[in-house]
């Protein structure tokens, strides 16, 4: 596919589709954007409990496309940092976003346990955005204040070249991730 020769016109070109909130994107299409994904899956959240619950053979597909080369960051955040603690209360969840964390890295290390070519990350930093990037696709779901996170809006992007939105929050990805404390996925 071409990229539009304007800055803005690529930036708009990138957004693929707008949804009022993550939870209205289909199931099917964030398994297809995950299936598809051949070179990299990059994932950043405070939880993403969601994923594990809605798509049961989520680790084993990761660790398929791990296997054949597919290059994998999960960056959750660390259940003690503060930002956490500050955002749950933001939400009035009462510690549940807090138990939902501790239940994902609990899925994730074990689902992914001694899983070669995966990456699990903590960090401890504000989450402005979650990150869902498969390849040159990617979900981004901004943070609203008070907002849960399936209720919050989220842009579906499509990387066109170089520059562009979807480069934006890529490096904004790098930078998470540059944060991040190794964990280790084993059993």
């Amino acid at each position: 596919m071409r990229s539009p020769s304007n800055p803005a016109a690529l930036i708009a070109a990138e957004v693929v589709a707008a949804y009022p909130h993550r939870a209205d994107v289909p199931s099917e299409r964030w398994w297809a954007l995950m299936v598809g994904a051949k070179r990299q899956v990059d994932l950043a959240a405070y939880a993403m409990l969601f994923l594990p619950e809605a798509h049961p053979r989520l680790f084993e597909l990761l660790r398929g496309k791990a296997a054949a080369g597919c290059r994998i960051r999960i960056a959750l955040v660390d259940p003690t940092s503060r930002h956490l603690v500050e955002r749950d209360a933001e939400e009035r969840l009462d510690g549940g976003l807090v138990a939902r964390v501790r239940t994902a890295l609990h899925y994730f290390q074990e689902g992914l346990a001694d899983c070669e070519g995966v990456e699990l990350g903590l960090f401890a930093s504000p989450l402005y955005n979650s990150l869902f990037r498969f390849d040159d696709e990617m979900f981004v779901t901004p943070h609203l204040y008070g907002t849960i996170g399936y209720r919050a809006p989220l842009l579906h992007l499509r990387r066109l070249g170089a520059g562009g939105v979807f480069d934006t929050f890529a490096g904004h990805f790098e930078g998470l991730w540059a944060t991040t404390t190794p964990l280790k996925v084993a059993a």
